[in-house]
């Protein structure tokens, strides 16, 4: 096969991004998808946030295919039998252009991948990329099946596990402390019990977070967004705490107990579930990001570990959108000198300390290491709840004074040694 300029491979949102932003340049591109079509394996919580995207792709979301807007954000820290939930509402995000969307990526990667091949990138849909073209260590292009692609550069956007950033010697093997998974469903329920259910006008949408005792003491918690006429639920684990769990937990009666809590239940009471799916999650922070580019290659997206859990906020596909757009800067930059060499593709790296990507990175750098700690996902979630539930509890008892009340129970669990360094430790975040 005659050499093309660029072969992408994957069709998520860092790959589709790279080739938007390539389509226009003159350049020969080609989408390699493993999936029946774009977005048909691609898995996110369903949240994305439009600021740092608008001036890098600013013709996209007038027509994007996005669900609500949000204007709810909503945590809630469960206990045993109690929970406590913090509501933020903002008329500043009810007003366009709107700061972040639900999103549903089946419909979003596919109607993004429609555009990139009205742009003339070709996209080829269920078929596998098994290997690299190797010239004399250079990435000369890949393999797929008994087919070989000859490409002046590859862009890896194959995902978290990026086999081809292992093969290419990017990366070390697979870690699992540096990842979660992630496991959700897709509930069907009417446009107006959503809106009724949730305090929503038409087309606002709810963010809503819980951190507590549904990961049993495990790094990770549960998440719902509201679409248009569906419910994205679900929850994400730390797999190394999941691999060492005793008993072993499956992560299917994980979710089930979360939907049976009656914090959950009354949400989704009537709804119908259409779609499972479960994903792998980059949670090692800018410790885990590999080396991004060799000679002929590129990483972009999960596949580079641009993933980011603050806790309260989880951050990945405008993350992944971003790194295509600078990935397709650095390819015509190094089409210009006709020189694809890890010295002109180091470039990329430089584009990225200038983004907001590599700037979170840095200033959560903490954030994975403070995430380990078990007493965030158990002992402080509960104290919490056990706090408002004697706040606001009255017995036959005379009721003592709020200041005694709460300073007896955060003595107890939060003034205390161990409490002040778990406290002192959050200014990583």
């Amino acid at each position: 096969m005659e050499k093309i300029d660029v072969v992408i491979v994957g069709g998520g949102l860092a790959g589709l991004s790279c080739a938007y932003a390539l389509a226009d340049s003159g350049l020969m591109v080609v989408v390699i998808e493993r999936g029946d079509f774009p977005g048909s394996k691609n898995v996110t919580g369903g949240r994305i946030y439009l600021e740092p995207l608008r001036r890098l792709l600013p013709d996209l979301w007038d027509e994007a295919p996005l669900e609500r807007h949000v204007v709810w954000e909503i945590l809630t820290l469960l206990g045993e039998k109690n929970s406590t939930s913090f509501c933020h509402h903002s008329e500043n995000r009810n007003q366009p252009p709107y700061p972040s969307y639900t999103v549903l990526r089946t419909k979003f990667d596919r109607w993004l991948s429609e555009k990139v091949g009205k742009k003339g990138v070709f996209v080829i849909p269920q078929k596998r990329v098994d290997d690299l073209l190797m010239d004399g260590g250079r990435v000369a292009g890949v393999k797929a099946g008994s087919e070989e692609i000859p490409a002046e550069v590859v862009v890896a956007a194959d995902g978290v596990l990026s086999f081809l950033a292992e093969k290419a010697g990017l990366r070390e093997p697979f870690k699992p402390n540096d990842f979660a998974v992630g496991y959700k469903e897709i509930i069907h329920l009417d446009k107006a019990k959503i809106e009724d259910r949730f305090n929503l006008e038409p087309d606002e949408g709810a963010s809503q977070l819980f951190v507590g005792t549904l990961t049993k003491g495990m790094m990770g918690g549960g998440f719902l967004y509201t679409n248009q006429d569906t419910l994205s639920l679900g929850m994400v684990v730390g797999l190394e705490s999941l691999n060492h769990k005793e008993p072993r937990q499956e992560v299917y009666e994980l979710l089930d107990e979360f939907k049976a809590r009656p914090e959950i239940r009354r949400l989704i009471d009537g709804g119908e579930v259409v779609e499972y799916s479960a994903h792998l999650i980059p949670e090692g922070g800018i410790r885990a990001v590999p080396k991004l580019y060799t000679d002929g290659m590129i990483l972009v997206g999960d596949a580079a570990g641009f993933g980011l859990n603050m806790l309260i906020t989880v951050r990945g596909m405008e993350y992944a959108m971003i790194s295509g757009v600078l990935a397709a800067e650095t390819i015509k930059k190094a089409k210009e000198k006709n020189d694809f060499s890890a010295s002109t593709l180091s470039h990329y790296r430089g584009l990225l300390n200038q983004s907001v990507i590599i700037k979170d990175l840095e200033t959560f750098r903490k954030s994975a290491k403070i995430l380990k700690n078990p007493r965030l996902f158990s002992l402080y979630p509960q104290s919490i709840c056990d706090l408002f539930e004697k706040l606001m509890g009255i017995d036959e008892n005379p009721k003592k004074g709020l200041f005694s009340t709460a300073y007896k129970e955060l003595r107890k669990n939060f003034l205390t040694l161990q409490g002040i360094r778990d406290i002192w430790s959050l200014r990583g975040i």
